[in-house]
């Protein structure tokens, strides 16, 4: 075979994004620092499915159809470094294989060779040893191949001579990059990418997947609004079943007792209560006549009540999506705002401070899951604002911001390249209504710089970094620039960290304390920083993260 034809490019890129879906928690498992969020197969896998579910819908689809969607799925659904790069590479490759019908080796080496070229541009510092090295090696493969050819060849072992370039310059990634040697692992973005080439090769040479993709998010998203079938999977007792007993006979604890075993055995959320001369029963079930029944036993009823809830689910869900509909209307008829604020956050704490900062539109998202390109184009939509501020508030989510940027046209946005909360913070502090949009990113950027950032979680595995050995469920202390502290102990973990962290310039300690750390042990937290570093001020607030026992800074 010395072509490929729309259907085999859309067989090959579903199998390739199945195989990477297959695959993603081994990805996920080589990120170098062993913690729990460790999520470049989780960003990938999404950012590569947000196209899959549309190329799927495309069973008889042209070249054209098929790689406008592999594009634009890739590009609105990228989440996280990998995911953006990722989608930047289909964006280039499928730039320059659309205006053809088939592929030979010469298109397909062109297309790889501007895939590379489109993803390159898009990191504004290309790290070698990453996901953009080995595309880089494969492509510079495939132009070797076709130069060397005397004729157009069959694409097996073009695709075959690639595929092992590829693979030998993953496996050179920890020699270009220490950290990843040191951790034992090759990169996980290029290895994302080699398990989604090596599924699209193995497409071409006949090899089958159970290719079913589902996309919930999507249909779920959309119901409400189309009045489709909504799922009540989720509601166990569909009837909301209430009465009043009016006794007829003594009703003591025993039967109290009894009345209840009954009830809870056929329902939940049972609320009974009892007096001289009645009990009131609320309670979910199925069956409300065996309900009724249970009643006369004791009496006669009154006050009889069911409400199908199944049904009022869709009711209120269709209400909401009408309001929604009819808010997001009116707001597109109104006049766009000035100024608006975007800020991606990780707790309730962490969103409460930036809704009283001013803070429009809250995305949730940071360390645990980083939002998509979409997500961003979304929020910029229901700010509607003449210039958009956006705080990713995580370096691996400020590519999204970028791609975000590039694709919005009808607003002016503006990405502070904020890579932790702290940073978010203070970039909304600097922020003056009197200066331009330009001064206030110039102070913002300023102002960040300023700001240590310091995060306290725990290891998923053994491994070695920064030249500590760690051990799974050690408490280790990451800093801007990696491992600060490790031991067996939240607070010890967080001095240890200060240590390394505050000098003779720093006057404030900023503590956010998650979801899993208490108030109680923030507040002997507080005692001993004041103890140990009398000459700072130290300041808790609650942050309700979820992973992280605590965050900090140091400014």
């Amino acid at each position: 075979m010395k072509t490929i034809n729309a259907g085999m490019l859309r067989k090959m890129f579903l199998t390739g994004a199945k195989n990477l879906e297959l695959k993603k928690n081994w990805i996920n498992e080589l990120n170098v620092f062993p913690v729990p969020d460790g999520d470049t197969g989780t960003n990938m896998t999404m950012t590569i499915m947000s196209a899959a579910t549309d190329v799927n819908e495309l069973v008889n689809g042209s070249m054209e159809e098929i790689c406008k969607a592999i594009s634009s799925g890739s590009l609105r659904g990228a989440r996280g470094n990998s995911g953006v790069i990722l989608s930047q590479l289909l964006r280039g490759f499928t730039k320059g294989a659309r205006d053809h019908e088939e592929l030979d080796a010469i298109i397909i080496t062109s297309a790889m060779q501007r895939a590379v070229e489109t993803a390159y541009k898009a990191v504004m510092k290309p790290k070698e040893g990453t996901i953009l090295t080995v595309a880089k090696a494969m492509a510079v493969k495939a132009q070797e191949i076709v130069e060397e050819a005397e004729e157009e060849g069959d694409l097996a072992p073009f695709f075959e001579a690639i595929v092992k370039e590829g693979q030998e310059m993953l496996a050179k990634t920890p020699d270009m990059l220490p950290v990843l040697k040191e951790a034992g692992v090759v990169d996980s973005g290029g290895q994302g990418l080699m398990t989604v080439i090596e599924g699209a090769v193995d497409a071409f040479n006949g090899k089958e997947l159970d290719l079913t993709f589902e996309s919930p998010a999507k249909k779920e998203e959309k119901a409400p609004e189309e009045h489709k079938e909504i799922s009540t999977d989720h509601i166990k007792y569909g009837y909301c079943t209430e009465f009043i007993v009016n006794l007829e006979k003594p009703f003591p604890e025993t039967e109290e007792k009894k009345m209840k075993q009954f009830l809870t055995s056929i329902g939940d959320s049972l609320v009974l209560v009892a007096d001289e001369d009645m009990v009131k029963v609320h309670v979910h079930t199925n069956h409300p006549g065996l309900a009724f029944e249970k009643g006369l036993e004791y009496g006669s009823l009154t006050r009889m009540k069911v409400d199908n809830m199944r049904e009022e689910h869709k009711e209120r869900l269709f209400s909401e999506s009408e309001k929604a509909a009819a808010a997001r209307e009116n707001a597109k008829n109104q006049p766009r705002k000035p100024v608006g604020f975007i800020s991606v956050t990780i707790g309730d704490g962490m969103s409460e401070i930036f809704r009283g900062l001013g803070v429009d539109y809250l995305i949730e998202g940071g360390q645990t899951m980083n939002p998509s390109t979409d997500d961003m184009m979304k929020a910029i939509d229901q700010v509607h604002a003449e210039t958009v501020f956006i705080l990713p508030n995580n370096k691996n989510v400020i590519l999204a911001a970028n791609q975000a940027q590039a694709l919005v046209e009808d607003c002016k946005v503006i990405v502070v390249p904020t890579k932790t909360v702290p940073q978010g913070i203070t970039a909304m502090l600097a922020y003056n209504p009197e200066a331009s949009a330009e001064d206030n990113l110039a102070q913002m950027q300023e102002d960040i710089s300023l700001v240590k950032t310091g995060e306290v979680t725990f290891s998923v595995r053994d491994t070695k970094i920064d030249g500590k050995e760690i051990h799974k469920d050690d408490i280790m202390g990451i800093g801007d620039d990696g491992i600060l502290a490790v031991g067996k102990d939240v607070k010890t973990v967080t001095l240890d960290m200060l240590k390394t962290m505050i000098d003779e310039d720093s006057e404030l300690v900023s503590i956010y304390n998650g979801a899993d750390f208490s108030d109680e042990d923030t507040e002997d937290l507080v005692n001993q920083i004041t103890e140990a570093f009398p000459d700072v001020d130290v300041e808790a607030n609650r942050g309700g993260q979820p992973i992280y026992y605590v965050v900090l800074s140091v400014e």
